[in-house]
């Protein structure tokens, strides 16, 4: 059930992250990976920061959060390559 439950989280937390930074998703699965790729970096800085969850609700939150700063760093990354 974690597997699972984590795939859509996410999953949630990509399509969130694309609504956000784009006004769109990335499809199903292009969604998951953004969302799992931003909830590893979420997870990462917070825990840094020394603040962590306990919660599908918090898993979420830090989950977009790092979605958020993944696609900001991937568009800054493809903004300097056109210049």
């Amino acid at each position: 059930m974690g597997i699972i439950l984590w795939l859509i989280i996410g999953g949630l937390a990509g399509w969130i992250a694309g609504k956000i930074m784009r006004g769109g998703g990335f499809g199903i699965l292009g969604n998951i990976v953004v969302g799992i790729v931003g909830a590893v970096l979420g997870g990462a800085i917070f825990s840094l920061l020394g603040v962590g969850t306990n919660n599908i609700i918090g898993s979420l939150v830090v989950a977009i959060i790092g979605s958020v700063i993944l696609l900001w760093l991937v568009s800054l990354i493809k903004g300097k390559g056109k210049m």
